[in-house]
């Protein structure tokens, strides 16, 4: 509602296009810049009181904007900078937000919830925007901002009802600085986070020349008012509700990559399609199978995501989901703005159809991983280091060697486990990993790996492992005879 009563003060003036373009871009900027670090707040500390306070903050952002509107103090200038505060404010709730769903619902509906959480945000995205037009029509903008700034009231509420519970809430919180790090770790060494991310920045470049220029296509093309606008972005609604209640069907009966192909040559030709025919009744019918398949991308991949993160930078994970989401609709926002100043909303839309269809023909080449049936599950299953002395936990950095003992008919299958492992220990904490083979012996085997401090190691020990992880070290130890040793060497 707020993005499209922004969007509808700026639709009369000179360079509407870019500057209807940059209401989308000053929304989503923020969640670029801020993701990250709200994240690791979310792993850090307790992600209710962070929610509370972002809340509060937007509460008198939103304010302060619909006063300067009901006053018709509000300029272009001043609109961008209060939704680019307000994009703040979002940008820091998502994560936490987010990484509470394991915390309200029992693992075995972890996978249902998440997609319900997905599917929430983006029907929101969808129904808002339609009661949005209404009212601007009816009572005008300012209200649409009061009505969205006492929302934010209601989840305030929420949260104080709530309480954590005490067995998470009491978790000693890692460094900000340290756990900023870790979780760029992981991103870096999980290939299938990666690929995740990779194939949703695909989809949603493009793909956002919807969201971003809808309003231009309503008035322009197709002749409409608020209300008007307001029955088109109904018409995704309507799509959005149906692509969530297709949902389970959809994921039971295709895999990811195949869902991923449908609902792309789905909105790709849905976009095409909005454009060349300059009907509103063609244009309602053609944006309700676009709804659904941004619902089914969107909610399929944050589910998915959801469910392979370990809980112990899951938030991390997902502000790292958020940022390409937004950061992609934020950059394709100003691109699709720009051209089409410069080429009209036509060819700009076909450009982006063509632009989703050959982002979803590479998916033979660069394909979704399949994680089904990989155990997630936090493990421990490390003894506890046995030391001469009580070191500090910022000793470090910390080296810890293991030695295996390998035969030559098992070498092959030796590097093939060690190149697994290698990404495992720089997922959960490792900066640096090399593997030796000794000179004299060539039987022998020792694996080196660096940890920033003792602290940071004994995180390894005490939950980030995942079952995944342990079954990879099982495989590698297997092939040692006799087992092997494990070091901890200190800075002397």
């Amino acid at each position: 509602m707020q993005t499209v009563g922004a969007q509808w003060l700026l639709v009369g003036l000179p360079g509407a296009a870019t500057l209807v373009a940059l209401v989308q871009t000053a929304d989503t900027l923020p969640d670029v810049l801020l993701a990250f670090p709200a994240g690791t707040l979310a792993d850090a500390f307790d992600r209710r009181r962070l929610l509370i306070l972002v809340q509060l903050f937007q509460v008198v952002v939103g304010t302060t904007l619909t006063a300067f509107t009901l006053t018709g103090h509000i300029n272009p200038p001043l609109l961008l900078g209060f939704t680019f505060l307000l994009g703040a404010g979002g940008a820091m709730a998502v994560s936490p937000y987010q990484a509470l769903i394991p915390e309200l619902v029992p693992r075995n509906q972890l996978a249902a919830a998440s997609a319900l959480g997905a599917i929430s945000v983006n029907l929101a995205r969808a129904i808002g925007p339609a009661i949005a037009g209404l009212l601007i029509g009816s009572v005008g903008v300012g209200w649409v901002f009061a009505l969205n700034t006492v929302t934010f009231l209601g989840l305030i509420a929420v949260l104080l009802i709530w309480r954590r519970p005490i067995d998470t809430a009491a978790q000693a919180p890692e460094r900000f600085v340290s756990a900023l790090r870790a979780g760029g770790r992981y991103l870096k060494y999980s290939p299938v986070t990666r690929r995740i991310l990779f194939r949703l920045g695909l989809f949603v470049a493009p793909a956002t020349a919807i969201w971003a220029l809808l309003p231009l296509v309503a008035r322009q093309l197709l002749g409409l008012g608020a209300e008007g606008y307001g029955v088109l972005l109904g018409a995704v609604g309507v799509g959005a509700i149906a692509g969530a209640f297709a949902l389970p069907r959809f994921s039971q009966r295709l895999s990811l990559n195949q869902l991923l192909v449908v609902a792309s040559v789905a909105y790709g030709l849905a976009m095409a399609v909005l454009v060349t025919v300059h009907n509103p009744i063609a244009a309602c019918v053609v944006l309700v199978p676009a709804g659904a398949a941004w619902v089914l991308v969107i909610a399929n991949l944050n589910a998915t995501l959801q469910v392979f993160l370990p809980g112990w930078v899951r938030a991390r994970g997902l502000a790292a989901y958020q940022i390409v989401v937004f950061g992609s609709q934020a950059g394709g926002a100003l691109v699709w703005g720009f051209l089409a100043e410069w080429t009209g909303l036509i060819a700009v839309f076909l450009i982006a159809a063509g632009a989703l269809l050959a982002a979803v023909a590479t998916i033979r080449v660069w394909p979704l991983y399949d994680v089904r049936g990989v155990n997630r599950e936090a493990t421990v299953v490390w003894p506890e280091p046995s030391l001469g002395f009580e070191p500090d936990p910022d000793t470090g950095p910390i080296l810890v060697t293991t030695t295996y003992t390998v035969s030559p008919d098992r070498q092959e299958r030796f590097f093939q486990a060690t190149e697994r492992l290698r990404l495992s220990r720089l997922r959960t904490g490792a900066i640096r990993w090399e593997l030796y083979q000794d000179g004299a012996d060539p039987t022998r085997f020792v694996e080196e790996y660096t940890v920033p401090s003792w602290e940071e190691h004994l995180r390894q020990h005490h939950g980030r492992l995942t079952g995944a992880d342990v079954e990879i070290e099982r495989e590698v130890d297997a092939l040692s005879d006799p087992p092997p040793q494990t070091r901890h060497l200190f800075p002397a």
